[in-house]
């Protein structure tokens, strides 16, 4: 199943969230190749890119090979996020630009940034009108619910009316941060009110939660966020079992593995290497795999890439 977003054409429904310090762009090419049919890189400040921050401008950078993708930034102010939308789609062009009202971490919350704007709908009105009144490139926004449905309903309204091209719901709450379950009752009343896309987020682990999600909500897409993290390959069973209804058989140890290297091979030809905790980042590839506490152990002893992957390759050896 293929969706629309304003007059983009997106090659699937299953997406990659954006997440800070995961979607750089050899993780994000990772899933392309797997089978998300758009990307979103990292969160990007909107102060940052006006005071040039080249670092936290970066996060933009892309390649052809993961076309189309989407760069996600965050602010407080409609006047500074128009001008940061500006220069981000000079510097990247681009297909999407989407605004995070929806990130709960308190680093952002307490500046009135992300979920804080849930409280200050007008605001979030003028920011989306700001962005669609200026720049040539769809613009879509993120967003998590209220514990009130109605008021919930009005947002997504208003962010329409705005001018969005497309809105993605995350059932939770801002108080929830990640814990609890996430309801998509939210996101199936907000699909039977407006015209627009709308993509459901949040508990979608494998490909029962897939199917199930874009069952119960009618959704145009789901969006898939921590499940995915060390775990690109997640794509490709979820496009394959939506596609076939049969499960993808596979090695999951040796899966991750491979991956692992081919994520450190991508860091390493983007020039990226150093931007990454490597170890963290190999922690993500090896969660669910047996002997957990042993493989933890083995990378943080390990001095280069190159043993953690060979420490990893002797477990899975002796978990055959």
């Amino acid at each position: 199943m293929t969706m629309k977003i304003a007059d983009l054409d997106i090659p699937g429904n299953v997406l990659l969230a954006p997440m800070s310090n995961v979607t750089n762009l050899p993780f994000r090419l990772m899933c392309r190749e797997y089978g998300a049919a758009l990307t979103y890189s990292e969160m990007i400040s909107s102060d940052a890119v006006i005071y040039e921050n080249e670092k936290t401008i970066n996060r933009g950078l892309s390649a052809e090979a993961e076309r189309p993708m989407g760069i996600q930034i965050f602010g407080n102010s409609p006047h500074v996020m128009r001008e940061a939308a500006l220069r981000i789609e000079e510097l990247y062009r681009p297909e999407i630009i989407d605004v995070n009202f929806g990130c709960p971490a308190r680093l952002l919350t307490k500046d009135g940034c992300g979920s804080a704007l849930l409280n200050y709908p007008a605001t979030m009105k003028e920011i989306i009108e700001e962005l669609v009144q200026n720049l040539t490139t769809p613009v879509t926004a993120k967003i998590r619910i209220l514990k009130d449905m109605e008021k919930t309903l009005d947002i997504a309204r208003l962010i329409e009316d705005a001018g969005a091209s497309a809105i993605t719901v995350h059932g939770r709450t801002r108080q929830q941060q990640y814990s609890g379950k996430a309801s998509h009752e939210y996101a199936r009343k907000i699909k039977q009110e407006l015209t627009i896309p709308v993509i459901a987020n949040g508990d979608i682990v494998d490909e029962i939660s897939a199917e199930q999600t874009l069952q119960d909500t009618g959704c145009d897409g789901i969006m898939i966020g921590r499940a995915a993290m060390g775990n690109p390959f997640l794509f490709k069973r979820i496009s394959h079992y939506l596609e076939t209804g049969e499960m993808l058989s596979h090695d999951e140890c040796a899966r991750r593995v491979a991956d692992l290297r081919y994520y450190f091979d991508l860091l390493e030809k983007h020039g990226l290497v150093h931007t990454v905790d490597i170890k963290s980042q190999a922690h993500w590839f090896t969660r669910g795999m047996r002997n957990g506490r042993h493989i933890r152990r083995s990378i943080a002893v390990s001095n280069n890439a190159e043993e953690i992957i060979s420490s990893l390759e002797k477990m899975c050896k002796h978990a055959l």
